[in-house]
């Protein structure tokens, strides 16, 4: 048994294409199938929002992750940590973790529940408010930037079709999106 990581031997070695890629990588081959893929298609376009929201929103140092819970508390503050990992769709560690960050920064605040001295309110702060309406029309540019290669009737078509696909499959998430 080969260790991980352990290169193969030289006849044991993965079969490469003409070009280096993958040897299934010709026209009809898997590697274009998988390629083609809506999971795989979809996680391509994550990669690719993430990037032009990274490049597009440096100069307010915050992650997509750490908007969509600003844009969250700014419709629906205050949550205790349990709501807004629903209303976010991000799972209960993620949340904690961000949270943190977003406090350290002066963008929220956490605060004892007048109903449940054991629970922790959570909800943005004037600063939060601040930059979320300094940074939501580049966050309304990147949409364009994504969809520019299509046509105005194929981007909304798009992006129906998308929330269709996500709201029917919404259950079978990780973190499902609950409370909306």
């Amino acid at each position: 048994m080969r260790r991980r990581g352990a290169q193969p031997a030289d006849d044991q070695a993965p079969a490469c294409g003409p070009d280096g890629g993958p040897a299934d990588s010709a026209p009809g081959g898997i590697f274009d199938e998988v390629r083609n893929m809506p999971g795989h298609l979809l996680r391509r376009f994550h990669q690719i929002a993430v990037g032009v929201f990274l490049k597009e929103c440096a100069d307010f140092d915050l992650t997509p992750v750490q908007f969509s819970i600003l844009a969250t508390l700014a419709q629906t503050s205050p949550l205790d940590q349990i709501r807004l990992s629903g209303f976010a769709a991000l799972d209960r560690t993620t949340i904690s973790v961000v949270v943190r960050r977003l406090e350290s920064r002066g963008l929220v605040a956490r605060n004892i529940s007048a109903r449940d001295r054991r629970s922790k309110m959570i909800s943005i702060t004037p600063r939060g408010l601040e930059l979320m309406h300094e940074i939501l029309p580049r966050v309304r540019q990147i949409q364009d930037i994504l969809l520019a290669p299509l046509a105005p009737g194929e981007r909304e078509t798009f992006r129906a079709l998308l929330q269709k696909a996500v709201e029917a499959n919404n259950q079978n998430s990780r973190v499902p999106l609950r409370g909306q």
